[in-house]
């Protein structure tokens, strides 16, 4: 089946976006029209039950893999970039391990190929609890919510994937179950016998902890033409704390 993506530009030179766990390829909309006013096309994917996509039991990055691949053959991409955050930065590495033909270079934005332990099971199990067609606003829900999802940032970004249905009731786009059930696999550690010799650039966040200097090795074992580049004032999610930073980082490396 064929993922759902927003298309901007025209241009013969493409990116890839890969959003990260519990979002959308519209979280990186406002990166994308920058690049696209440097004469890129950019292509901003929502993954397997993520935003517009598809929903599945099945959901790993084997999955997710063979989803980008039917992808770029269905559009007849040649030698895209690949971008992708947190868990769309996995599959973008395990992407390029298997395929690395298909590839011209990679930009990862704040993960690491090791393993990474759940830490997002209190947001699955927060809106688990809840009947979101029983709500008639969006801020009552939001308030429901912040009982257990405390940290604003997160929720704001949580809302974002609830919108009104055709019958006027809230719903949420990610698929939760499939989500829920399969939540492990996410910090899942990259596996290859394989390594990607072009470019790639990891985007760490300055004030994150999710690529240490003691993952360098690791990723050099799989990248050896690796780069790791520091964005300033930045966590995780560094495209919304830095986008200048890292805009002028992209285009220094497109």
């Amino acid at each position: 089946m064929l993922l759902h993506s927003k298309i901007l530009g025209e241009s013969s030179s493409e990116v890839l976006i890969l959003h990260g766990f519990l979002g959308s390829g519209d979280n990186w909309l406002s990166i994308a029209r920058e690049l696209c006013k440097k004469n890129i096309k950019v292509h901003l994917i929502d993954q397997r039950n993520h935003g517009r996509s598809f929903h599945t039991e099945s959901f790993n990055y084997d999955d997710m893999c063979n989803d980008l691949l039917y992808y770029i053959k269905y559009y007849k991409i040649t030698k895209p970039i690949l971008l992708g955050h947190s868990m769309g930065g996995k599959t973008a590495m395990q992407f390029c391990l298997k395929y690395p033909e298909l590839i011209l270079k990679v930009f990862v934005m704040d993960i690491a190929p090791k393993y990474y332990p759940n830490h997002n099971q209190h947001i699955l199990d927060a809106l688990k609890t809840i009947d979101l067609e029983k709500f008639n606003q969006r801020k009552e829900i939001e308030k429901v919510l912040s009982n257990s999802i405390t940290m604003p940032e997160i929720r704001g970004f949580i809302m974002k994937s609830i919108f009104r249905k055709s019958n006027n009731k809230f719903g949420i786009r990610f698929n939760l179950q499939s989500l829920s059930k399969n939540v492990e696999i996410v910090g899942k550690e990259i596996s290859s016998t394989n390594k990607f010799l072009k470019r790639v650039f990891f985007f760490k966040g300055e004030k994150s902890s999710y690529i240490n200097l003691s993952d360098h090795k690791l990723i050099y074992s799989f990248f050896p033409n690796a780069e790791v580049i520091e964005i300033k004032n930045a966590g995780h999610w560094l495209h919304r704390d830095n986008m200048s930073d890292v805009l002028r980082h992209l285009h220094a490396n497109i």
